[in-house]
């Protein structure tokens, strides 16, 4: 039996990792890129909203033509002939973002509040708390992986890909089990139930409860008997699908990224619904035995964004008056804080331990940090989420310090790097200057981080997500050159697409960002099969085009926002060979034993689905890592906090197999 692709890369990756110690990505031979390598990718092939099957205007889905890149210079750079005979790939990633795992039977979601969407020139209070496809969420998590492991390769520059990167908003409303999902697809290999409450049934909005029966939602199996057609079906011609949700709870075995993948911390990874501060009442009611399902009496829309947002007692009070249904509680359900979520991110089976997450941010409870994906390049990881509350987001002054701090660091003499940035925000959303007693600093908004930025002429990309739209925007620096800030759609909204990214020496003075969308390895009908993840993503991903608040292409972006090379000047020399002496790689991406320090053999593997109790990570070193985190040589500290992560790990796994 020959080995597959994931097995070999997989074993090369534990070899380097062993060879190497904490070498992080070794160099890799540069060479200039042959024509694009379009199969599999939106440079083929796209998917596309195709004519409307019935009256109610219900689409499938079709394929379309395949798009080139459009060249975009607004930076000041043209694009010079010949550049693709003499370009060299520095590199290449995976961008996947807003991938939003959904637990659509938590008592925590506020699906009520989404029917103030409905019709025309309504209020956008509550536009993401309902979707008609959001119990299939792993599954089409599952099939843009998938999409990834069939490519392979940057399509212009044919480098393999050096990682991913989820920038943010992995699961929906900052809950443990979500969580779990979530990274146990990505890592892939072991099974995974994307089931919550009740073993036996779906206790949601869209299943055949008699009594909580809503005609705002979409119910697969047809209206319960003696009860109105839905809405989804009569004013929108959704189909009736019956079985659906007990296809999307079974356990299924995704298929996971063969590479390195890291991951950035989104407002729904840290706020209930995306908006809301953590708080005893919320967690209770995610974990508990009823589900709210209307507004309590004599409370608006707006009374009750506010007073969640503020924790005002009234508001949280009269929700013990509101109309309700019984369901199963269930503890996996727990909302967790920044620091959880981090910790959580070392039970895995994938690379690196902690996908980016170092030692320093367990013991601070801090989501951002740097890596060195390449020679030539340091990455930048922030997190944007503002804590108080609100979806937009932020930086708190110590992170705005470090990032500073980062930037001084290499673009010192002799120390000259590539710098991407990656957060969940745009700068367009960094608006969230809310601020509470127990934290009165101001926060750092979008604006004066760009300014930041521009300040230093190595930094050539921002990427992120938040706005499920595809986008691409010049930020221009007075004098020229910039740096480009690139907006990827989710994965749960129309269309429903990952981009692949790859960065280029044109070897003329300039460089090229090549951004090449990639739809989900997911037929384009389901065909009527509920038995497999991809007809259950297929299907969702049909869903999404047809979901009636939006039902257009706008998340798709314009032509100049899908595939694009964006020119950009070159900050220094680059030349071929591993980049400047003295800059610290990251720590290898091998998947160390349990219980063993970082470069280990590659043994073990969480259990899918598993949420089992947590004890504290930190160790009792009160040594911290240098400025850079996961990019340095991890100190005796480091050690012990993630040696500590590591027992978690096998103390969890040996209880999966007692």
């Amino acid at each position: 039996m020959h080995p597959d692709r994931r097995t070999v890369l997989k074993g090369l990756l534990a070899a380097a990792a062993g060879a190497s110690g904490l070498a992080a990505f070794p160099a890799r031979r540069a060479s200039a890129g042959p024509p694009p390598a379009v199969e599999g990718t939106t440079l083929d092939t796209t998917v596309v909203r195709g004519a409307a099957v019935n009256p109610q205007g219900y689409v499938r889905l079709a394929s379309g033509g395949g798009e080139a890149h459009a060249v975009r210079d607004e930076l000041g750079t043209v694009a010079r002939p010949g550049r693709e005979g003499r370009r060299i790939g520095l590199l290449a990633f995976v961008h996947l973002t807003d991938i939003h795992v959904i637990d659509a039977q938590s008592p925590g979601r506020v699906e009520f509040l989404d029917r103030y969407n409905d019709g025309p020139g309504e209020p956008l209070f509550f536009g993401s708390a309902y979707r008609p496809q959001e119990f299939l969420t792993p599954h089409v998590s599952d099939s843009l992986v998938a999409a990834v492991e069939r490519v392979g390769i940057g399509p212009v520059s044919r480098r393999a890909f050096d990682f991913a990167v989820c920038t943010g908003d992995n699961t929906d409303n900052a809950q443990l089990n979500e969580l779990r999902w979530g990274i146990d697809v990505l890592d892939g290999g072991a099974p995974v139930r994307p089931d919550s409450g009740a073993p036996d049934r779906f206790e949601g909005v869209h299943d055949q409860d008699a009594l909580s029966y809503d005609v705002h939602y979409w119910h697969p199996d047809g209206a319960p008997l003696g009860q109105p057609e839905d809405n989804a079906r009569r004013l929108y011609g959704f189909p009736v699908v019956p079985g659906l949700l007990d296809a999307a709870r079974r356990p299924f075995t995704p298929g996971g990224l063969s590479i390195p993948w890291f991951t950035c911390y989104g407002n729904h990874d840290g706020l209930v619904q995306g908006n809301f501060p953590q708080s005893v009442p919320l967690t209770a009611l995610c974990e508990g035995p009823l589900k709210i399902v209307g507004l309590p009496a004599g409370v608006s829309p707006d009374d009750l964004q506010r007073g969640l947002t503020e924790s005002d007692p009234a508001v949280l009070a009269s929700l013990a008056t509101a109309p309700v249904r019984p369901v199963t509680p269930d503890p996996a359900r727990r909302v967790i804080t920044r620091g959880q979520s981090v910790r959580e991110h070392f039970t895995t089976g994938g690379t690196p331990l902690g996908h980016g997450f170092t030692a320093q941010n367990v013991r601070d409870g801090t989501a951002y940090y740097a890596f060195d994906p390449s020679p030539q390049v340091r990455g930048i990881v922030l997190d944007s989420v503002n804590p108080n509350g609100e979806s937009s987001g932020s930086l708190d002054q110590a992170q705005f310090a470090w990032l500073r701090a980062q930037l001084d660091q290499v673009s010192a003499a002799g120390q000259d790097r590539l710098v991407v940035v990656y957060s969940h925000h745009t700068i367009a959303s960094m608006t969230n200057a809310l601020v509470f007693a127990d934290d009165p600093s101001p926060r750092v908004l979008g604006t004066e981080i760009r300014d930041l930025l521009l300040q230093f002429p190595n930094v050539v990309l921002w990427v992120n997500g938040h706005t499920h739209v595809n986008r691409v925007t010049p930020y221009r620096r007075p004098g020229g050159g910039g740096f480009w800030e690139v907006n990827t759609a989710s994965h749960v909204d129309w269309p429903s697409q990952a981009r692949l990214v790859e960065l280029v020496d044109n070897r003329d003075g300039t460089l090229s960002v090549f951004g090449t969308l990639l739809d989900a390895d997911a037929p384009l009908s389901y065909g009527g099969r509920l038995d497999s993840p991809q007809a259950l993503a297929s299907l969702a991903r049909e869903l999404a085009a047809n979901d009636w608040q939006e039902r257009s292409d706008v998340r798709r972006g314009s032509v100049e926002d899908r595939n694009v090379e964006l020119i950009v000047p070159a900050p220094f020399p680059l030349g071929s060979s591993p980049g400047a002496p003295g800059v610290p790689a990251v720590a290898a991406p091998g998947r160390p034993a349990a219980g063993s320090a970082p470069g280990g053999p590659v043994v073990g593997r969480s259990v899918a689905g598993g949420v089992g109790a947590r004890g504290s990570v930190a160790g009792g070193s009160t040594e911290r890592l240098a400025a850079t985190d996961g990019s340095q040589v991890l100190t005796a500290g480091a050690v012990t906090a993630t040696a500590a992560a590591l027992a978690l790990r096998a103390n969890r796994e040996g209880a999966a197999d007692g």
